[in-house]
């Protein structure tokens, strides 16, 4: 049956509708951008070393209280006994002999504990996985940014309380934590995030001749990596392999599938007078590059766990080993780890996640090194919120509720690990007093249960990840458009 023009370029063009979406599209109304040229001072300009961002979003809330927990008995700091007694009676407290100890200096060299699924992984009581992130804290590759939440302005207790100063809007919400951890503010409903932001100001200077784009996502869309001007590349975890991630679908080696892949690669290049048409064949000249890229593509060394995460972490890995082909200098990856709502069956449910998590990071890290980049690629925590000091429920059955600042993780050789960074909190130090009712505890009187006050915002702890990334300091308030409202916007948990 005879075609038209339309048809023909419709059903053709469908088959590569995703890989050209996915690889340069941006909005329809900025189709200008879509068509500009790489010039010769850009690619002069271009960074001469690669470095990535990796965010592995925690969804749900984790908890922090039993994620990084005092392992000390020193009375003039939270100890575990404050943890102990706050959570034992109701069966949520760790045992401090099962602890993952780990010295810290900025807490006048007091141990404190990782959750020991941090560790090496174990079975029926036999070590099976002799590895896990713990190790990586004695080896400086690790650090923990504490007491981190959403704030729009720095907030002590008294002004959370008096109303003072503007708190983030629907605190305790899944929805609206989500958001505001991932747009990086909290001050307003936003439709970007600050991943994308960065994206918008550094693509073009950064990657003049990228094949993808700076920012990709192997957990579907999300709002951390959308920008005004551009869209990420958003591709299936390691389950299907880099060279069929882009395929274009429809076509294949008949003489008539090939006479009509030449005929649509014939028309491509009419009508290129129209700026409409010329961006459109420029955007899927970009994906079929892209897709002969990733053609053919070089196992990664390091066995991945066949979890969630470890999948998506290893199709992370792919790409950054596939980094020269694609002629990309920076990149931004977004990974997604749920299940972390436990308002109930805390113990088993918190114990997989945090395993699946801390084996699946310590195999990437371990890439990396094999790679020859772990200098070069930074892995990163974030999560709706954490979760009551005060328990819910008891027994097997005991969980936590939403509550408010949490810890993050930070891992590479670039972090200057082992130790802890952030604000400090009412006790002098960034870990917060372990006292319901007390001077961080967002909750008062009798039925307060343990929610912390923020000492470091969000938008701290992405700007000291950010500038190391490379955004230049005159582009941070449009990424994070509330930085000034804070008195630093580098935490030093980076090397230069």
């Amino acid at each position: 049956m005879k075609q038209t023009r339309r048809e023909f370029l419709t059903k053709s063009s469908c088959a590569l509708g995703m890989a050209a979406l996915a690889t340069q599209v941006e909005h329809f109304g900025l189709m200008n951008a879509l068509a500009q040229k790489v010039d010769d001072s850009s690619q002069a300009n271009a960074p001469g070393d690669y470095r990535a961002l990796v965010c592995i979003f925690m969804a749900g809330g984790n908890d922090g209280n039993n994620t990084v927990i005092p392992n000390h008995n020193d009375t003039s700091l939270s100890n575990y006994s404050a943890y102990f007694n706050a959570r034992n009676t109701a069966g949520l407290a760790i045992a401090q002999n099962s602890l993952l100890p780990i010295a810290v200096p900025r807490m006048n060299g007091l141990s404190y504990g990782l959750n020991p699924n941090l560790g090496p992984l174990t079975q029926n009581g036999t070590t099976i996985v002799n590895n896990g992130v713990h190790e990586l804290w004695a080896q400086s590759k690790m650090a923990v940014v504490t007491n981190t939440g959403t704030l729009v302005a720095p907030m002590t207790r008294a002004q959370y309380q008096n109303g003072s100063i503007r708190r983030p809007f629907q605190l305790f919400s899944h929805s609206d934590q989500v958001n505001q951890y991932q747009a990086g503010r909290s001050d307003m409903q936003s439709f970007t995030g600050w991943g994308g932001r960065i994206s918008d100001r550094r693509n073009a200077a950064d990657n003049p001749g990228g094949l993808v784009p700076m920012i990709t996502s192997i957990s579907g869309a999300q709002l951390f990596t959308a920008g005004q001007s551009t869209l990420p590349l958003a591709i299936a975890n390691s389950s299907i392999p880099l060279s069929q991630v882009l395929s274009p679908q429809g076509f294949n080696t008949t003489p008539e599938s090939q006479a009509r892949l030449a005929a649509f690669h014939q028309l491509r290049s009419q009508d290129l007078d129209s700026n409409y048409v010329k961006a459109a064949s420029h955007i899927t000249d970009q994906a079929i590059k892209a897709n002969q890229a990733l053609a053919t593509f070089q196992e990664v060394t390091v066995t991945f766990p066949n979890t969630n995460l470890g999948r998506q972490l290893k199709q992370v890995a792919r790409l950054i080993k596939k980094r020269a082909d694609l002629s990309v200098n920076r990149q931004i990856f977004y990974c997604q780890l749920g299940s972390f709502d436990t308002h109930n069956g805390q113990i088993t449910a918190q114990s997989a996640l945090l395993t699946e998590f801390s084996q699946a990071v310590r195999a990437f890290y371990d890439e990396m090194v094999v790679q020859g980049v772990s200098n070069n690629v930074t892995t990163f925590s974030m999560s709706d919120f954490s979760r009551t000091l005060n328990p819910a429920g008891s027994g097997a059955q005991a969980g936590s509720d939403h509550a408010w600042a949490n810890h993050m993780f930070v891992f590479g050789g670039s972090v200057l690990g082992g130790d802890f960074y952030g604000v400090n909190t009412s006790n002098g130090t960034p870990y917060p007093t372990l006292v319901m009712n007390g001077p961080d505890d967002a909750d008062n009187g009798a039925n307060a249960r343990g929610r912390w006050i923020p000492t470091t915002s969000v938008e701290q702890y992405a700007a000291t990840l950010a500038r190391w990334y490379g955004l230049p300091e005159t582009d941070m308030a449009a990424v994070f458009p509330n930085i000034g409202n804070f008195p630093t916007n580098n935490l030093g948990y980076m090397m230069p």
